[in-house]
């Protein structure tokens, strides 16, 4: 097939019904309308997890007659974007377009039908040009609740998918512009929080309604015909670049990995396991999870479409970063997932909630894999699981609270590259929301953020380092029910990758008022090994004894009390895993190392136990006064290159 840079102008004009400088500019004005969307419903939204975290992605798909492709998605979750190309896609066509009509906005959240979970609303609104539709513009927003056993929803320990939530077939929210009473109804008959779900909803529709307008207006300036080839036209630009990726980046051959989950939310007695064999054939590449651990007994699941979408995000992350991400990334991309599995659960026993950590490994499984043929260009994995904590209960004068994905583990460290250090605290590489404000998760929950720090010696060992562990603390100053979810605990997350070393493990501890009473204490939980005999460990391998992280240690099990409820003055202190380091240790600069003990990224004893360097000073009382022990330096360094040193 020609490269779209080969070909003529006649071609292009007669492929795609414009010049190319036209297609270009619709292809960014197509840009600009999901960004549009979602900054007008980022500025109107009214509840936390919208408005706080960015829980929501826009898109433009083309009409039927084009299969729905997705050619424009949102600079916004990556887990909501890879599914939606697929969600507009069998929504419609179950719903039937024949039956859709100009002013409608459809909707749907089945998991098994559009990705994702039963909170995740897909809205979706056809675009019609003289009596026709010629797009679909789609936004998929997170609803604070949608009812089940689990108020908002975020627990491991639901069993199938009527413990759940409120399942919704593709249906009608909107007809000719006006709400569907009874479809309302419905909704906020089996939902909590209906005051703050049902103006998100109305946000929702005028973010729709600005991007139809927007998409009139390029329409009328420059033709249907030229709107719906630029359509085709930044699919098939995305899809040359993946396949000229696949074909210069990995050598045919077949490639395989193995990670897991740690359990599930019904006892520890399984362990789940996630197995994948990437085979390359030139510009193709076809992915297989055959063999992956049967489906979970409780909402750890995912389905096969998050799956597929965490193995395009894994492989584009790996070898295609510079071109947009829509339906032409999927492209040269088969994947092979038998029903019923951890990442292709089927209803009703396949419940799936917590889809993003099972579907985590399976990127996690691509960066292992393809870790060693990649050499230098091998990724660093990042701390891979958001180690969620939901909260809720009542203030003094009655009014309920929730904390959603807040004050737990859900912001970490991703791994090196050839290009430098990992950073420490981002999104999690599947997911890319944004961190709500302590100020605005203390105003809204009587919770107050007592830590948010980088913890010494956590990060995986490189010529670049990977990004350090988060340790945050939370108090809280009510009686409240807690869901705590840290599921890979047992072993680091962060993969290392072209000889660095893995991230530390995570894991999660709870101090009740009586093991540390910061009212009387008036001071902070103490971060040393001693404070942590006295608390109540939630998950993580750790020492019988003192409870502080011990890959020898033992294993605690996060959902062996499913629901924690606690008295006011209760912290909960959650660590991340480290991310992955890049490269030889003994490769990194010592100047470089010492920076990294003044910035407390490492301690003294870190720097010489994990990269041979001595340091001598007082990082805390004089943190630029630090000097370095050459000859110690390179004593130690050719000790541990002879074959005693050690890192992680």
């Amino acid at each position: 097939m020609t490269a779209l840079r080969d070909l003529t102008d006649e071609q292009f004009a007669a492929r795609y019904h414009s010049d190319r400088f036209t297609a270009g500019v619709l292809g960014n004005r197509m840009r600009y309308v999901v960004d549009h969307m979602c900054a007008g419903l980022l500025n109107n939204a009214f509840s936390s997890i919208l408005r706080d975290w960015y829980d929501f992605g826009a898109t433009i798909a083309g009409p039927p007659e084009q299969g729905y492709q997705m050619s424009t998605v949102s600079n916004s979750l990556a887990v909501f974007l890879g599914t939606m190309g697929d969600a507009v896609r069998n929504t419609i066509e179950e719903y039937g377009p024949e039956e859709v009509e100009e002013g409608d906005i459809i909707i749907a959240n089945d998991p098994y039908r559009v990705g994702n979970h039963v909170n995740d609303m897909c809205f979706i609104r056809p675009v019609f040009h003289d009596g026709r539709i010629i797009s679909f513009v789609t936004i998929r927003a997170h609803q604070l609740d949608m009812g089940g056993v689990v108020p908002a929803g975020f627990s491991a320990t639901k069993r199938n998918s009527y413990e759940n939530g409120l399942v919704i077939s593709p249906m009608r929210l909107y007809i000719k512009d006006k709400p569907v009473r009874s479809t309302f109804n419905l909704i906020f008959d089996n939902a909590r929080m209906a005051a703050l779900l049902h103006p998100d909803m109305k946000s929702i529709y005028q973010a729709l309604l600005l991007a139809e307008r927007l998409i009139l207006e390029s329409v009328a300036r420059y033709g249907v015909d030229a709107y719906l080839g630029a359509i085709s036209y930044t699919c098939d630009a995305s899809a040359e670049a993946m396949s000229t990726a696949l074909r210069e980046s990995i050598p045919d051959g077949v490639y395989e990995a193995e990670e897991g989950i740690d359990a599930d939310g019904v006892d520890d007695s399984i362990t789940y396991q996630l197995k994948i064999r990437i085979s390359k054939q030139d510009d193709r590449v076809e992915v297989d999870l055959s063999g992956t651990s049967e489906q979970a007994r409780s909402s750890v699941n995912a389905t096969a479409l998050d799956a597929k979408t965490a193995i395009a995000v894994g492989i584009k992350m790996l070898i295609d970063q510079t071109t947009p991400f829509n339906a032409g990334s999927f492209r040269n991309i088969d994947v092979v997932v038998p029903p019923g599995t951890i990442c292709s659960a089927t209803p009703p026993d396949g419940c799936v909630f917590l889809y993003w950590e099972s579907t985590m490994p399976v990127l996690q499984a691509v960066y292992r894999a393809l870790s060693t043929v990649l050499g230098v260009n091998a990724v660093g994995g990042d701390y891979g699981s958001l180690m969620l904590h939901n909260a809720n209960g009542v203030t003094e004068d009655g009014m309920p609270w929730t904390t959603v994905a807040e004050c737990g583990g859900e912001h970490g460290p991703w791994g090196a590259t050839k290009a430098g250090d990992g950073d420490s605290y981002m999104v999690a590489q599947l997911i890319n929301n944004i961190d709500p404000a302590t100020e605005a998760i203390e105003a809204n929950s009587p919770v107050v953020v007592l830590r948010k720090e980088y913890a010494a010696d956590t990060a995986g060992v490189g010529t670049n380092r990977g990004g350090a562990s988060v340790r945050r603390d939370t108090l809280y100053l009510r009686d409240a029910e807690h869901w705590s979810s840290p599921l890979h605990t047992k072993k680091p997350s962060g993969v290392g990758a072209y000889g660095g070393g893995e991230g530390v493990a995570q894991a999660c501890w709870m101090f009740p008022p009586e093991s540390f009473d910061i009212a009387r204490t008036q001071d902070l939980l103490g971060t040393g090994p001693e404070v942590y005999a006295t608390s109540q460990p939630i998950a993580g391998v750790l020492d019988p004894q003192t409870k502080v992280l011990d890959p020898d240690g033992e294993y605690h099990y996060f959902a062996s009390t499913p629901i924690w409820r606690t008295k006011p003055r209760t912290i909960f202190r959650y660590q991340t895993g480290g991310g992955g380091g890049w490269g030889d240790p003994l490769e990194r600069e010592p100047e470089r190392v010492m920076h990294d003990v003044r910035d407390e990224y490492l301690t003294i004893e870190g720097a010489y136990r994990y990269y041979g360097v001595v340091v001598e000073g007082n990082p805390l009382t004089h943190p630029e006064q630090l000097t370095i022990d050459a000859a110690a330096t390179e004593a130690r360094r050719a000790e541990m290159r002879a074959g005693s040193g050690a890192a992680h």
